[in-house]
Parts: C-alpha cells; sequence; structure tokens
C-alpha cells in the first residue's frame, strides 16, 4: 500500500512563508488521519491555513 500526498505551494511566497504554510499542512494532515482506515480508496482534500483547497491525499494499492 502506498500513501501520496500532493500539495501545491504559492510559488511568489518567501521560502520561509512555503515552509511555515507546509508545516501547518501537515500538522493538520496528520491529525487527522486516525479518522480512516487507511486502506486503498481512502483519502481526501488537504486545505491551507485559509481553507483553500491546495492538494489531496490518498491510499493506492502498492
Amino acid at each position: 500500500m502506498k500513501f501520496v500526498l500532493e500539495v501545491t505551494v504559492d510559488e511568489d511566497a518567501t521560502a520561509q512563508d512555503r515552509a511555515g504554510e507546509l508545516g501547518r499542512i501537515l500538522r493538520y494532515w496528520s491529525g487527522n488521519l486516525r479518522h480512516y482506515a487507511l486502506e486503498p480508496g481512502d483519502g481526501s482534500a488537504v486545505y491551507d491555513s485559509a481553507y483553500q483547497e491546495v492538494g489531496a491525499w490518498r491510499v493506492v494499492p502498492s
């Protein structure tokens, strides 16, 4: 089984701002994983701190 996480970051933001936002996205994402069985087919949209959809994650067969 593979876990795939895709996130698009703002290319115009500074490296520090991108890193900070990605850190927030990853903390939120990892905190919500407990709500899923983590089996192939599971997944959800990923949102930034402004609640804009910036990507998605999914579980796929290996």
